[in-house]
């Protein structure tokens, strides 16, 4: 039986590249506990270090026949991690400044227009105001708060510009705002939050 131990990151890749599932448990035995400390030091978040670690290493599994054989395997692994940590941090970011704009929105709203309005009058309200915008219109706003995507990634996604898919997504939204707000219903917005 081969012990894997002995071989080097670059002997293990090449392993990897082939199938092997025990070099690669190698090599997540030998970088898990460094990587997780780093990502969980950057993140302060134990359950999306977690999440972070598993990406990172179902990257590794799932591409391993594309990558190229790189000279620092450990600092690979750790540019893969910081990157997606990044990427995270700039999520919640997103989300946290679109969640205190709709808050602050709210701030707006009278007690009784919630206490009249029900979930499911909100929820079909906000429905037909996002069916009715224009479909690529519709297609980007749904990529954005349905599907959590960042403008980048919608924008490569659809072929355009990030500009663009911020654009698009902010007039979904104006438009979305003054028509709840005509009917009266601009507590309305509060469920885009919780979809």
């Amino acid at each position: 039986m081969i012990d894997h131990r002995t071989y080097t990151d670059l002997e293990l890749l090449v392993l990897i590249k082939a199938g092997d599932q025990v070099a690669f448990t190698e090599i997540y035995d030998r970088y898990w506990r460094i990587l997780y400390a780093h990502i969980y030091k950057m993140l302060r978040d134990e359950d999306g270090a977690k999440d972070i670690m598993q990406d990172v290493f179902s990257k590794i599994w799932a591409d391993a026949a594309k990558l190229s054989e790189p000279v620092n395997f450990a600092g690979y692994l750790y540019t893969i991690a910081r990157n997606k940590v990044l990427n995270t941090i700039r999520q919640q970011k997103f989300q946290n400044d679109y969640l205190e704009s709709l808050a602050a929105y709210a701030n707006d709203i009278s007690e009784t227009t919630l206490h009249y309005l029900d979930e499911r009058d909100l929820a079909a309200a906000i429905e037909r105001e996002i069916f009715a915008l224009p479909p690529r219109m519709r297609q980007v706003f749904e990529m954005s708060r349905k599907e959590n995507m960042s403008y980048k990634e919608i924008g490569q996604r659809l072929g355009t510009s990030e500009q663009t898919v911020k654009k698009q997504v902010g007039k979904s939204l104006k438009i979305i705002r003054n028509n709840l707000k005509v009917s009266g219903g601009a507590a309305l917005l509060l469920l885009v939050i919780l979809r």
